[in-house]
């Protein structure tokens, strides 16, 4: 009787253990079959051309004479000492830094409000002013901008009273036009995170809110916002990040102004310099740029962080 026992006991283990093993072999393979063609394509696209960009920065070309052949050797912090040599270089940074400065508030405080108001049961028709928000940002960012450029222009826009006496693609403005045609793009498309964001908190919290005696405007204000503080901050880091990248609407506003010069934001600096061509010194500002990049995203992850703990 007890040969019986331990071996209805024992049989059952043995075939608890044995598809443990084949499930977590089958989720390997599975992992795998996700995770490597992402891997490839990462690294192919992204790894690889930043790692080319750092190699070549640190090259330098260097001629026999004159007219001699043109050849690349290792050139140290020859570039980086160009780089940070360039007054026109800074000068695109500070601009840009004033730019998100003033158009990334506006644009976040913009894209928050539409969330809000299509969170709001008070407001009707919320899919036609989903898809009305958002349409903006299906529109290409040259497209958008050639388009505003038109309106700006006091020859061509059908707001000609407007246009001419207020000088949109001056030299004191079209940095705000600039800011204005991004607003106008990207705010539906943060809008859209931050709606997200509102449809995943639990509906307990507004119906006690509501037996408290809170009205709409208290819930958006003392219960909705600080809940979506990490959208905000998500969308801050994006905002951030294309701030200094911003390339496609200074290209297409030169075509109508002479105020956007060929330096007038950093991408623009980088875009100039390769068509010289100065690939090794483009190389340079562009591992600059992106480390600027890092460290301004990075203080303001650590800021946003700190004062959520406070």
């Amino acid at each position: 009787m007890s040969t019986t026992t331990s071996a209805a006991t024992d049989f059952p283990r043995t075939g608890r253990a044995a598809p443990a093993r084949r499930t977590r072999g089958h989720h390997r393979g599975a992992i795998a079959i996700f995770v490597v063609p992402f891997g490839i394509l990462f690294s192919l696209f992204y790894l690889l051309p930043i790692g080319y960009a750092v190699y070549r920065s640190f090259q330098t070309v260097e001629r026999e004479g004159t007219f001699g052949p043109a050849t690349e050797v290792f050139g140290g912090l020859v570039q980086y000492e160009q780089v940070f040599a360039s007054d026109a270089f800074w000068a695109s940074i500070g601009r840009v830094l004033l730019f998100g400065a003033v158009q990334v508030p506006v644009m976040l405080g913009l894209a928050l409000v539409f969330a809000l108001l299509l969170d709001s049961p008070l407001i009707r028709g919320k899919k036609f002013y989903r898809l009305a928000f958002f349409a903006p940002y299906a529109v290409p960012g040259v497209i958008a901008a050639i388009m505003w450029g038109f309106l700006y222009s006091p020859s061509l826009s059908p707001f000609s009273v407007l246009t001419s006496n207020v000088d949109l693609l001056g030299s004191g403005l079209v940095l705000w036009s600039i800011a204005n045609v991004v607003t106008w793009v990207y705010a539906g498309y943060n809008m859209l995170i931050i709606y997200s964001a509102l449809q995943s908190i639990p509906g307990e919290i507004y119906e006690a809110a509501r037996i408290d005696g809170a009205s709409q405007l208290r819930i958006a204000w003392s219960v909705k916002i600080p809940l979506v503080v990490p959208a905000l901050v998500l969308t801050g880091v994006f905002s951030i990040i294309g701030t200094l990248q911003l390339l496609t609407e200074p290209q297409v506003f030169r075509t109508f102004t002479t105020s956007i010069s060929s330096t007038f934001t950093p991408n623009l600096v980088v875009y100039t310099t390769s068509t010289v061509p100065n690939f090794n010194l483009a190389a340079a500002f562009s591992v600059v740029l992106a480390l600027l990049t890092f460290v301004l995203s990075f203080v303001f992850l650590r800021l946003t962080q700190r004062k959520a703990f406070q």
